[in-house]
């Protein structure tokens, strides 16, 4: 009887066995939201999915040097590269910096709604929306066949950069190969226009309380970070200042295609990573690695980043 039982019991657990090594992988992400504290304030990090961009054709300096660079941290081009927005929660507002791509820059993209969902809100109750530039992988996401995604917010945006990208005259001299960047802005702000949505500011402007335009124009004519503070801590979304963090910490002068004045786009990095090593800052970037929190410390003639420990909410 004794061996009989133990040879019932070990059948089972290897039928056991067998049945979970059978299960099929599921080859899905989890929900892509980070949420953390900032004083009083609530910030949520959505994910909106990943692109893989060719960096060594995009960085302005030798590609085998940036080649070098992302092999020293174990990465390759075309790099795997984060595309991220920012869920302020005030207590009396909720904003939105930026809105992610939508159905503009292919199918690895378009998840800010999906995990705004997931990280328990809807797009009713977002208030406004802060617009970093008007790259469609920052504001794809407002719009779906020609209706507002975000049917209760107002948008804000820097006046220079609406100037120029909602501009039938500036599409008409921009080169072939850039006209799709004005499309894509034009059809994405339109419904907002249309309902009176869309808020143009100039300079550095308090939006909300606790969250401030901080003007960064150089990656584009009217580029803008925000600073968002609660008590004595504060949070600078950057934007596009970053886009691979294996090399431009490091080397902070490299500059990419993208960039409206790259010049320009090289005082503003240079110039905001100094402010954020010499005050401690906590900073986010669209394009660091979600959840794109941390901290930038001097490192000899560059800089390196220091990614925020996880933490629970307090």
């Amino acid at each position: 009887m004794k061996h009989t039982f133990m040879a019932i019991a070990l059948a089972a657990l290897t039928a056991s066995t067998q049945a979970f090594a059978a299960a099929e992988p599921l080859k899905a992400q989890a929900p892509g939201f980070y949420r953390m504290m900032l004083g009083q304030t609530e910030v949520t990090v959505l994910n909106d999915g990943t692109v893989d961009l060719p960096v060594d054709q995009l960085l302005q300096q030798d590609a085998a040097k940036t080649i070098a660079a992302l092999q020293k941290v174990h990465q390759t081009a075309p790099l795997e590269t984060s595309v991220n927005a920012y869920l302020i929660n005030t207590g009396k507002k909720l904003v939105l910096i930026d809105a992610g791509a939508g159905s503009l820059f292919g199918p690895t993209l378009g998840n800010v709604s999906k995990n705004l969902a997931l990280a328990g809100y809807t797009p009713e109750q977002v208030d406004e929306i802060y617009i970093s530039h008007m790259h469609a992988d920052h504001v794809g996401g407002l719009s779906k066949d020609g209706k507002m995604v975000y049917p209760n917010a107002t948008v804000r945006a820097d006046a220079t950069e609406a100037a120029y990208w909602l501009s039938e005259a500036e599409m008409a001299k921009a080169p072939d190969d850039k006209k799709g960047f004005f499309k894509n802005a034009m059809a994405s702000l339109k419904p907002y226009q249309t309902a009176n949505r869309l808020k143009t500011f100039s300079g550095k402007t308090e939006l909300a309380a606790g969250i401030a335009a901080q003007p960064s124009a150089g990656h584009t004519p009217g580029h803008i970070s925000y600073m968002v503070q609660s008590g004595d801590q504060r949070l600078l979304v950057l934007g596009d200042i970053i886009h691979v963090a294996a090399v431009q910490f490091d080397r902070p002068e490299v500059t990419i295609a993208f960039d409206s004045d790259a010049t320009a786009a090289k005082k503003q990095r240079l110039a905001l990573f100094k402010q954020a090593t010499e005050t401690g800052l906590l900073v986010g970037a669209t394009h660091l690695q979600f959840p794109s929190l941390g901290y930038i410390n001097a490192n000899g003639k560059g800089y390196r980043w220091v990614p925020l420990n996880y933490q629970r909410i307090k």
